[in-house]
């Protein structure tokens, strides 16, 4: 199953506000979806940055908040933000498909894999934050500025891929990305979200 994004919220919340959240969720798994919608762009986040791969990120996004949903009741308040505990199950299950993985796929050389590299058990929760913040400021963006951005820095296309693609001259790509680029500069300096 793919992750489907939601609409962002607002950043963190308090701890006494998240607290209630879960205790809501663990009353009423319905009410999981305000935790999800809260956490979504975080936990999408951290996963793409270890894998490297849009749709791993998007699957293993799904499958951590499926977990979560399922695992709900015997989760414990301790103080520690609820992300910690969703990055905690996005960290198993990133080495559980990096597990299915070599099993599927032998590896051809002997380098370790992106995720290896990275410790998965201490999140940076600024950085996580900040391109959260981002991906927000991208969904905001006109229509083809968003598309550009998102072929270019995210499929890592290149400008004459995504001209083919749009139909537009590599000129007018290049221009989109300009001005989307700017765009979020400005945004992300003036701390709008």
């Amino acid at each position: 199953m793919v992750a489907v994004r939601r609409p962002a919220q607002e950043s963190a919340p308090q701890a006494a506000d998240e607290r209630l959240l879960v205790e809501a969720a663990q009353s009423d798994p319905a009410k999981f979806e305000a935790l999800y919608e809260l956490h979504f762009e975080r936990v999408y986040y951290f996963l793409v940055r270890r894998v490297r791969d849009r749709a791993t990120a998007e699957d293993l996004t799904s499958e951590v908040f499926h977990k979560a949903l399922r695992s709900l009741a015997k989760y414990e308040w301790r103080g520690a933000p609820f992300a910690a505990w969703l990055f905690r199950i996005a960290s198993n299950a990133i080495a559980d498909q990096h597990k299915r993985a070599s099993r599927e796929q032998p590896s051809r050389d002997n380098s370790p894999s992106l995720a290896a590299h990275a410790d998965p058990s201490s999140p940076d929760l600024e950085a996580i934050d900040y391109h959260a913040r981002l991906f927000r400021l991208v969904d905001d963006l006109p229509a083809a500025q968003r598309q550009v951005i998102r072929e270019r820095f995210v499929e890592q296309r290149t400008i004459r891929e995504i001209a083919s693609r749009l139909k537009k001259t590599e000129g007018a790509v290049k221009q989109l990305q300009l001005r989307a680029l700017q765009t979020l500069r400005s945004r992300m300096e003036g701390g709008h979200v």
